[in-house]
């Protein structure tokens, strides 16, 4: 049996599209979507795949891992080297929280707009 649905879109909220957008294209070198009004923007894959971010008022960032204000929403990325990644993200602009259950395996960023995303070799 096919799958019942397809996968075409991932979109975060968050307070500033443009900049979150920026950050993601720097970090996964997506393409630009050509649709940007000032309160969404987006990145596109090869195989039609979009990444949005849509601006939010009174956005409040998660709060990983507590759950006063949950995560909403995780990405996880493959990566080559984690110390490597995890530096060329902070020099973008991701964070670093204090909480990290298996640094050896897995290292937890925060993006610009406090969404947590993982980077793992496996």
């Amino acid at each position: 049996m096919p799958p019942l649905m397809t996968l075409t879109a991932i979109t975060l909220d968050c307070a500033d599209p443009e900049a979150l957008a920026a950050f993601y294209q720097q970090a996964t070198g997506l393409a630009q979507h050509p649709r940007f009004d000032g309160d969404f923007a987006g990145l596109t894959r090869d195989d039609g795949l979009f990444f949005g971010f849509q601006r939010v008022d009174d956005y409040r960032p998660p709060r990983w891992p507590g759950q006063i204000v949950p995560q909403q929403s995780h990405l996880d990325f493959r990566v080559d080297d984690l110390d490597e990644a995890e530096t060329a993200l902070l020099t973008l602009g991701a964070t670093r929280p204090e909480a990290q259950p298996n640094e050896a395996d897995w290292r937890v960023l925060l993006d610009p707009a406090g969404h947590p995303f993982c980077l793992t070799t496996k």
